[in-house]
């Protein structure tokens, strides 16, 4: 009797913990939910499968914290997969589009190990490490100069940590990470 009642409890903390960070996800629209208060949020979670192992030996301690379960994608696997036009899909904004109305604050949650960028763009395109853009890509202007470019540096998303965007216009918002230029979000605002 004691196990099942322990079993349920923690079966029901683990439901109410995702439910916490899944407000934009669950929607099939991708559409923004209230918040408390009566303002409106969505969250975009930033996700990537960095192996701690290769990618600290060559960036530095700490650079990946990964500790998601099969991370497990190498430095040199996620460039050759870049250099061959198959970006690795562990990196990746979610969700990939986005309708929000005017008012709606995008609240972009690292969960993956490494850094990203969450930068507002004219159109999608290369990012400022070349060895990362698709064949043929160029960096698009917003990226260019990496985090030397003070813009780009503003849209830094460290590990476990929350990038806020809002005031939106009304009309359609394109983001990616300058860093796998791959990461990108379509943002409708109505």
């Amino acid at each position: 009797m004691h196990m099942k009642t322990s079993t349920a409890f923690l079966a029901a903390c683990l439901l109410f913990a995702g439910a916490s960070i899944s407000v934009a996800q669950v929607n099939p629209q991708h559409e923004s939910a209230p918040s408390r208060g009566g303002s409106r949020s969505a969250q975009i979670v930033a996700l990537d499968e960095c192996d701690p192992a290769t990618f600290n030996a060559l960036l530095g301690p700490d650079f990946c914290k990964n500790v998601a379960l099969g991370a497990s994608t190498t430095l040199s696997d996620l460039f050759a997969k870049a250099a061959g036009g198959q970006p690795d899909p562990g990196w990746d904004f979610e969700p990939d589009t986005l309708k929000v109305e005017q008012g709606t604050e995008l609240s972009v949650v690292d969960q993956g190990g490494e850094p990203h960028t969450f930068t507002e763009v004219a159109h999608f395109g290369g990012g400022f490490i070349d060895g990362l853009n698709a064949p043929g890509d160029t960096v698009v202007p917003e990226c260019s100069g990496g985090f030397g470019n003070v813009a780009v540096a503003r849209t830094r998303i460290l590990q476990a940590s929350t990038f806020k965007v809002s005031d939106l216009p009304k009309g359609t918002h394109y983001f990616q990470c300058c860093i796998h230029p791959w990461m990108r979000v379509k943002v409708e605002v109505k």
